[in-house]
This record gives C-alpha cells, sequence and structure tokens, in this order.
C-alpha cells in the first residue's frame, strides 16, 4: 500500500490596506487666501481713498473685510482639531499652552517693534533713545489679533480636550448667550443705563469701560484711545468662533460619511448659521469691533458655506489650477502675517526718503511717484496693496520652494 503526500496548498489572503489619509486642499486654499486678504485690506496706498468693500464697517454691519479676522479663527479651530487628532491627550495640554502663550508673546512683540517710540514726545523736545524706548514701554498696546488668537486657541483647544460634545455646545451657547446679557442689561458705570442703550457709542459700551480699566488707557488701540477692537470681554465670544471651526473641523473630516454629503451638510448649516445670525442682528448688531454673538453665528455660518465651496471646486471637481498662490500663502500663515507687519512699520514710520523736498515714508514715496499720477484715487491705492500682496506671494514661493514652514 503506497501513500502519497500532497503538497500543501497555500491560499493567498488579501491584506487589507488601510486607506490613505484624506488630504482635503480645500482648507489650505481657505486659509491663504483669508491671509493674502488680509494683507490686502491692512495695506492700501492711502487710507483716504479705499473702495467700501475693503474697508471695515463703521460701527455696525459688515463688509468683506470683517469677514477675514473671523474666518481666521474659524480655520484656527479646524486645524485645532486636525492636530488634537495626532497624539495623546496627556501630551497635548503642555503642547497647547506653549503654542497658545507663544503667540500672544509674538503678538506683543509684533505691536512693540521696533522697541522706541520714533515720533514726537509730549513735553520732551530733543528725546534720548532711552526716553523713546521707555515711552514705548509705557504706550505699548497690550491686545492685538495675534493674542486674540493664542487666548482663543489655548482655551477652544483644552475645551475640546476636556469635555464632551455636548458640554461643547453648552459652553459655545453659554459664552453667547451670557455675552448678549453682559452687553445689553448690565448698566456701565459712569452711564446711569443698561448697555443696550448704549450699543451704538463705541466708547460707551462695556467692552470699552472694560478695555480701560483691564489694559488702561494708555495700552488701548492709539486710533480709537478709549476702546479696543481686541479687548478682553470681546474676546470672549471669540473663542466661540474657534469652537465652532473645531465642529466643522470634526464634520468635514468624518470619513464615515462620503465627501459630497460632508459638503453639502456644511453648506447647508452654513446657511443656517447666517440666516440665525441676521436675525439675531436683529436685536444684537452685527458688530466686528464688539465681536457681538449675532457676528459669531453668522460668520461661522458664512465661513462654512466658504468652505463647503472651495471644497466642491477644488475636491470634487478637481479644479485647481488658480490654487497655488492660495496654497503658498496658506502654508506660512505667521510668517506673512508677522513679517508683512514689520515691513509695514518699516516703511509706513521708520525708512524715509525726500520726494520734492519734504522727508515722506517709503510707503508714501512709492505711492506719490508710482501710483497716485498714474491711476484714479481709489484704484492706485488699491493696485499698491495687490503689489504688497504680490511681494508676500514672491517671498513666501520662495520659502515654498526650500520647503521652510515656521510653526509655533
Amino acid at each position: 500500500m503506497s501513500t502519497v503526500l500532497e503538497a500543501p496548498q497555500i491560499e493567498e489572503v488579501a491584506i487589507p490596506v488601510p486607506p490613505a489619509p484624506e488630504r482635503l486642499a480645500a482648507l489650505d486654499i481657505f486659509r491663504g487666501a483669508t491671509i493674502a486678504g488680509m494683507l490686502l485690506v491692512n495695506n492700501p496706498g492711502t487710507w483716504s481713498a479705499i473702495y467700501p468693500p475693503l474697508e471695515h464697517a463703521p460701527w455696525n454691519g459688515w463688509t468683506p473685510t470683517d469677514l477675514i479676522f473671523p474666518f481666521f479663527l474659524f480655520i484656527v479651530g479646524i486645524t485645532t482639531h486636525l492636530s488634537l487628532r495626532k497624539r495623546p491627550p496627556a501630551e497635548m495640554v503642555g503642547r497647547i499652552i506653549r503654542r497658545g502663550l507663544l503667540i500672544v508673546l509674538v503678538g506683543l512683540l509684533l505691536n512693540a517693534f521696533p522697541f522706541f517710540w520714533w515720533g514726537k514726545i509730549a513735553g520732551v523736545d530733543h528725546p534720548t533713545f532711552w526716553q523713546r524706548v521707555a515711552y514705548r514701554a509705557a504706550h505699548l498696546r497690550f491686545a492685538g489679533v495675534l493674542q486674540r488668537i493664542g487666548i482663543a486657541y489655548m482655551a477652544a483647544a483644552l475645551l475640546a480636550l476636556r469635555t464632551t460634545k455636548r458640554q461643547q455646545i453648552a459652553i459655545i451657547a453659554s459664552l453667547l448667550i451670557g455675552y448678549w446679557i453682559v452687553m445689553t442689561l448690565i448698566p456701565v458705570p459712569g452711564t446711569g443705563t443698561i448697555g443696550a442703550f448704549l450699543l451704538n457709542q463705541p466708547d460707551k459700551t462695556l467692552a470699552a469701560w472694560s478695555d480701560r480699566l483691564i489694559l488702561g488707557a494708555n495700552h488701548i488701540w492709539a486710533s480709537s484711545k478709549t476702546w479696543d477692537p481686541e479687548g478682553p470681554l470681546s474676546t470672549l465670544p471669540a473663542i466661540a468662533t474657534a469652537m465652532l471651526g473645531i465642529f466643522a473641523g470634526r464634520w468635514i473630516t468624518d470619513k464615515q460619511r462620503p465627501l459630497l454629503e460632508r459638503i453639502v451638510g456644511l453648506y447647508g448649516m452654513g446657511c443656517l448659521a447666517m440666516v440665525g445670525g441676521s436675525l439675531w442682528g436683529w436685536v444684537f448688531p452685527i458688530n466686528k469691533n464688539l465681536w457681538t454673538s449675532s457676528y459669531v453665528i453668522f460668520t461661522a455660518g458664512f465661513g462654512c458655506v466658504v468652505l463647503a465651496t472651495c471644497l466642491w471646486i477644488v475636491d470634487v471637481r478637481h479644479i485647481s489650477g488658480w490654487t497655488k498662490p492660495f496654497i503658498v500663502y496658506g502654508l506660512n500663515p505667521l510668517i506673512a502675517f508677522v513679517g508683512s507687519g514689520i515691513m509695514a512699520r518699516l516703511i509706513d514710520s521708520l525708512l524715509r526718503v525726500k520726494v520734492g523736498g519734504k522727508a515722506v515714508s517709503w510707503h508714501q514715496a512709492s505711492y506719490q511717484l508710482f501710483f497716485e499720477p498714474l491711476f484714479p484715487a481709489k484704484f492706485a491705492s488699491l493696485l499698491w496693496a495687490l503689489c504688497f500682496v504680490a511681494l508676500w506671494l514672491g517671498i513666501l514661493t520662495v520659502l515654498y520652494r526650500r520647503n521652510v514652514i515656521v510653526k509655533l
């Protein structure tokens, strides 16, 4: 009897390969367009000739310019959600606090640059260098765009890390409704009336009073002298803007749903928020300087609509030939904002040249010689701003090609 040994059969089993992480290019484009827009509206050829959409609303209401800052804070919330997914919560607390404080510090240093006062000092005919340094320190503005971003980022990230979704919804509602109540129903010291009757008087609101109390009269935005658009009280609802961005980040990265479904949902919620913010604005006006609750809801909704549109165009329709400049801007937002701020301070206030026998800033000289004589005033001012944006696009492109990305 013979025994036949059969060779064992090897069955091929396909091992599933995990899907590659989804990279939504639209988010980088949205961030880059926001930063480029910030540079455009912050650097006109002359502040005396600006097209209305490129100016902030005088007080209540909004223009496209009033969307830029909340859009960026909304994007900070989205990217915060993305970063929180990468590491265990125990490792994130220290990183969040460190990063937030560094952003605040950079904002303070940007406000202080060049660390001495370059103008006249009342009562001192020939101030010494150290008198100029002391004067600058004594009149340093404490608040600012980066300071608000740093504080809102820290608060939103830590809350997202330590609370549930339901608790976060309750916190957002408490911030927005509480701010509405505080700003309208609490009597403003020194006025004898509640805040609801003073919302149209910038220097009389409760936010203005708290700015002067907390920051001090010498450390408030120099253009207003009595209130600060990034003051302490109005920073509280700005935290809600960042937290709404975190919710948007959760939604657009939910791979359990098809991308198109996420886009439709984002667009729908954005439209509802815009309507809701507009309706709330009837009793608590949309106002960037006060960062009113209606402004938070309206601009977050607008941000959702813009992001949904970018997602559909770029990530669904794959129409991306126009996107490279915005991607370049979006990869180095800190360099773009801080570097352009330093450059603006230099060419506006410190570096001077004689034109027609009169010493003027480099900014004024370039505008008066190459733009003002050739074009209508508002177009000339816009063209100068576009050249400034193009210059920084060139600088950022060099960094992009060398793979230099600065993050805190």
